[in-house]
């Protein structure tokens, strides 16, 4: 019997027989829950396999529970523990299963014992289990957590959203006062703060334990990061939203946004937060918490420190660094991480190359001559300015016209409408790369004004580039970095990994616990902007009613280098290396020796097994060639030449060979069949491939000019006396 088979027959009746086919107790069968990761090959686009369970038990809609991996009924029961206690550590499942259909394996994350069952767990026995393994304050506390999400949208959460909103949701009917979730960006965080006030608003939580709804505030630095999630995302809550603005306060709603600035204290004003009780709000939520909110010299601390007796959840995409450390001892550690890393693995987030660009200036250093002035007719210090004070301390017009220059040029290969972020020093310097791109781009410019716009805190928005758009091809992307930080940042091997976990306990004069907070265990990432310090001094701030910096526009100034960065298929570190290096490290980590790949490679099944694990590593035949300089080349001869040194053959060379020293092969079939063995074998000679398909090879001229599939299999006596020719070829 196959999986399929035993599913049928003994796995679903087992299911249905425990309760698990009956509203809201259910199963989904066969369910993906990634998109597969997105892998480069050269300029070609594909997708990894999905991750995909063969069954997932849910409570209710929203409440996933267990998960269960199915194998054929001559296999072992326990066969499939292994990947389902892999599934459940991703999905942040407690109950683990494999079954044959005759024996069911489990494995309880709450006890870490694993037992043989006869029949699965109802499910109000899994209910009760997890209860009671996770503590509850109380049964109405554990009914709320099961408080269902909003679908109108007709959009479920992903399983990491519904892992996120789960846990938060938990973690405050536990009594949780301070929450932090660190999501990359892209993944949606809105949409996980959004349902976790719909399922706190629905179950009317609130921390006094009074019979109303909640009164939440969501708190945000930019206006656009306020009004977006307020008009679209948080619709459904209705007439319960208000926005505090233009220092108007209203106190009879339930679903409040504001933006820092319009509450905290200024020059003007103490603060219009102020106007609110301290336990007016039962929770606050901090978008983009790393901003500021939480830095012990902000004046917007105070708003936090004010709404102290509200739960807090900061959200934020940027795990622990030097320059947020503030953030992470504020709201403590993370109860959920979801990262650029994973979400790339996920296939949700784009991948991304990173171009190494260098100009002659950053390469060696930029003096000035003795009589150089700048723009405004100052002598300019006598010094070496290097890529660090470049739009810092010197503004060098020839360096922004050359990277303009490159820039207009790679998109012209790429394609000239793709969104594009240019990231620049300040806004000085972005407006300056705005007049070069926009001159150098005429052709589009007249008939777009605002194909090259500034987009800075004051003049409008930033798109984000890390989604995956498949409806419009966007499934990588590209960084050019003229400056190197970009580069030293991705290569670094603690780039975007498990963020720092550590924690200090403070005790009072008794010796008693008092709080805990992150502090630095380990070194962290350094911050990307570096400061800038020449020998003369610092040059002083426009408002000290001097310029800033120095502005040269004379010089020439050439691209000297263009390096591309791969962070590499298997999600490991982004470097530099050779493809034909790459791809022999690679086939020797599949197979031993050549005669291990031979033995494979002589089976049509087995090697299209190699040929897709190869691809899964990012590795296609046409770029192989094409890199190695051997576009003639067999597949296998490659592959063997580059990873075990043996020798190389053309495809021409093993074609004629195998027509002298195979005569027999070909005169055991009639004139027709030997003729389409010979036109396969010569479009083999001819354009190469690893392996024919069949029936798709027969369907091209002039093969198909012999008739259709079924008469050319006649030729050879039926389809798998075809299908076994085309093999032995």
């Amino acid at each position: 019997m196959t999986e399929a088979d035993t599913c049928r027959k003994y796995i679903l009746p087992k299911l249905i027989q425990s309760g698990w086919d009956n509203d809201p107790h259910s199963f989904t069968e066969q369910k993906t829950f990634t998109d597969g990761r997105i892998v480069l090959v050269g300029e070609k686009v594909r997708r990894r396999a999905q991750k995909r369970a063969d069954y997932l038990l849910r409570y209710t809609r929203d409440f996933l529970i267990g998960v269960v991996e199915a194998k054929a009924a001559y296999k072992f029961p326990a066969d499939g523990l292994q990947q389902a206690k892999e599934y459940a550590e991703v999905l942040g499942l407690k109950f683990a299963y494999s079954t044959n259909g005759h024996g069911i394996v489990e494995f309880d994350f709450l006890t870490g014992q694993e037992r043989n069952l006869e029949s699965f767990p109802t499910p109000k026995e899994l209910w009760n289990r997890l209860r009671a393994g996770q503590n509850f304050k109380s049964d109405t506390a554990a009914e709320q957590l099961l408080t269902p999400c909003n679908h109108l949208s007709g959009k479920s959460p992903r399983y990491y959203q519904e892992i996120a909103i789960n846990r938060t949701v938990h973690s405050i009917l536990q009594e949780k006062h301070r929450i932090l979730l660190t999501m990359a960006t892209g993944t949606g965080k809105t949409v996980v703060a959004f349902q976790i006030c719909w399922k706190l608003w629905q179950a009317r939580w609130n921390r006094t334990g009074e019979y109303r709804r909640p009164k939440i505030l969501y708190l945000a630095d930019r206006n656009i990061l306020v009004d977006d999630p307020k008009d679209k995302d948080f619709a459904p809550f209705g007439d319960a939203r208000w926005k505090i603005e233009n220092g108007e306060v209203n106190k009879g709603r339930e679903m409040y946004f504001a933006i820092y600035q319009a509450i905290a204290k200024d020059e003007r004003r103490p603060g219009l937060y102020k106007e609110y009780a301290r336990d007016f709000f039962d929770l606050v939520v901090i978008d983009e918490c790393h901003r500021g909110s939480a830095k012990e010299e902000s004046n917007w601390r105070e708003i936090l420190e004010y709404f102290e007796p509200a739960y807090q959840l900061g959200m934020t995409a940027t795990p622990l660094r030097e320059d947020n450390r503030d953030t992470y001892a504020y709201f403590g550690n993370p109860i959920y991480t979801y990262s650029l890393r994973q979400g790339i693995e996920d296939g949700f987030l784009a991948p991304y190359r990173v171009h190494r660009i260098v100009s002659t200036w950053d390469a060696v250093g930029w003096r000035p001559s003795r009589e150089d002035l700048d723009r405004y007719g100052r002598a300019i210090p006598d010094d070496e300015y290097h890529t660090k004070d470049f739009e810092r301390v010197v503004s060098l017009r020839a360096r922004t016209q050359a990277i303009a220059c490159h820039l207009t040029q790679f998109l012209k290969k790429t394609g000239r409408y793709a969104k594009t972020i240019v990231f620049c020093v300040d806004q000085e310097h972005a407006a300056e790369m705005r007049e070069a791109l926009t001159n150098l781009n005429t052709d589009l410019t007249q008939q777009h004004a605002d194909y090259v716009c500034r987009v800075t805190a004051e003049e409008g928005e930033i798109g984000r580039g890390t989604r995956v758009r498949d409806d419009y091809g966007k499934l990588y992307f590209n960084i050019l970095d003229y400056t190197g930080s970009a580069t030293r940042l991705f290569a670094d091997p603690e780039f975007d990994g498990d963020p720092v976990r550590v924690t200090q306990e403070e005790i009072s004069e008794t010796g008693d616990p008092k709080t805990y907070q992150i502090v630095e265990e380990q070194p962290v990432m350094a911050e990307t902007e570096e400061s800038f310090q020449i020998s003369h001094g610092q040059i002083s701030d426009d408002r000290e009613g001097e310029r800033r910096k120095f502005y040269f526009d004379g010089g020439q100034v050439e691209i000297v280098a263009h390096i591309v960065h791969e962070l590499d298929p298997d999600g490991k570190q982004l470097r530099v290396v050779k493809f034909t290096d790459y791809t022999a490290e690679k086939v020797r980590t599949l197979y031993r020796n050549a005669s291990d790949l031979r033995t494979q490679w002589a089976d049509p099944e087995q090697r299209a097994e190699i040929i897709q694990r190869l691809a899964d590593r990012g590795i296609d035949f046409d770029d192989l060639a094409q890199a190695a300089g051997q576009p003639d080349a067999d597949p296998f001869d490659l592959l063997c030449h580059l990873t075990f040194n043996a020798p190389l053959r053309t495809r021409r060379e093993r074609a004629d060979r195998l027509k002298k020293e195979k005569k027999d092969f070909f005169d055991q079939y009639g004139p027709q069949a030997k003729q389409i063995l010979a036109e396969l074998l010569e479009k083999y000679a001819e354009y190469g491939t690893a392996q024919f398909v069949i029936p798709d090879v027969l369907k091209v001229p002039p093969i198909s000019d012999r008739g259709n599939v079924l008469e050319i299999a006649g030729f050879f006596g039926g389809p798998e006396q075809l299908r076994a020719a085309v093999n032995q070829l």
